[in-house]
């Protein structure tokens, strides 16, 4: 009986030590094209296939499916716009911040027809966008030749909200689980601060999350435990922040910049990176799921 206990003990241990060698392993994903000064965007459809933005030509989206096929998925959006940030809500619908004629833009997979859901000219840009899980969208709004930005809450009727002004560079964007906090990130000041979110939607204690000493801060998500994964712009990481703000690791990445990062595959803990300066769209395993990938439908 010992020897089955210890037996079991070795097994056990053997396998937690294999699962956790899969994690954080980074390789090329997909090949997606020389030009990748916009490769941006990365966002999961609740089938498992992957939308990205800008790959080719500026103003097009992209498609890799969950047979690994690569696809032009909108060859041109209308009147000249280029999208940045994509996210799904839990219908399946698809956003986009188009940061150069100041919307969010939906596509429904039915139809495939790019479609204004919100405009506000008062933007700098739409850069980046996060969604609750009743929909609601936040999105940050750089302006990157004064090293400012703002922060805005789109409202299920398409109507803008001004939360914050005169905030550092904003950028990456994301809810946590829950919906109980929001987070913000300063690309140039390089700080990430959160917000307890209330739900309508209002922003209270802000408080300062982390605060780097080097590079930039791009997209960002959080896994269902709460801890961010952020793109380092410059630095070749992706790096884990616990909800405490630690930093919980770094993963070193084959591209030096990153600009966002996904959650998908079958169970939700593939992370799947878009990078300006490769070509490839990169991947590596996760120990959780991610936070969106909890509420798909």
């Amino acid at each position: 009986m010992r020897n089955s206990f210890s037996y079991l003990i070795l097994a056990a241990f053997i396998l937690s030590c294999t699962q956790k060698s899969e994690w954080y392993i980074v390789s090329d994903f997909a090949f997606v094209g020389d030009f990748t000064q916009g490769l941006e965007g990365p966002a999961v459809d609740a089938e498992g296939n992957l939308f990205f933005v800008n790959p080719k030509k500026s103003g097009t989206i992209g498609k890799i499916s969950i047979a690994g096929e690569l696809e032009i998925y909108v060859d041109s959006l209308p009147n000249g716009s280029v999208a940045n940030g994509i996210r799904f809500d839990p219908e399946g619908l698809m956003y986009l911040a188009d940061y150069i004629n100041h919307n969010i833009l939906t596509i429904d997979p039915l139809y495939k027809v790019p479609m204004v859901y919100a405009h506000d000219s008062t933007m700098n840009q739409p850069n980046d966008l996060a969604i609750a899980s009743d929909g609601t969208i936040y999105a940050s709004d750089p302006n990157w030749a004064e090293s400012t930005g703002n922060l805005w809450r789109v409202d299920l009727d398409g109507q803008f909200d001004l939360l914050e002004s005169n905030m550092g560079t904003t950028n990456g964007v994301e809810v946590a689980p829950g919906d109980s906090l929001l987070y913000v990130n300063e690309s140039v000041q390089r700080k990430v601060w959160v917000y307890d979110l209330s739900k309508t939607g209002t922003l209270s204690n802000k408080r300062l999350l982390i605060e780097f000493a080097d590079h930039g801060l791009d997209g960002m998500r959080t896994d269902i435990k709460g801890n961010l994964y952020i793109a380092r712009y410059g630095k070749r990481v992706i790096a884990i922040v616990s909800p405490q703000g630690e930093l919980i690791n770094e993963v070193k990445l084959k591209g030096q910049k990153p600009t966002n990062i996904a959650f998908g595959g079958k169970d939700g803990k593939t992370c799947y990176v878009t990078c300006q300066d490769r070509g490839y769209i990169e991947s590596f395993r996760a120990p959780n799921p991610g936070r969106s990938f909890s509420f798909r439908k």
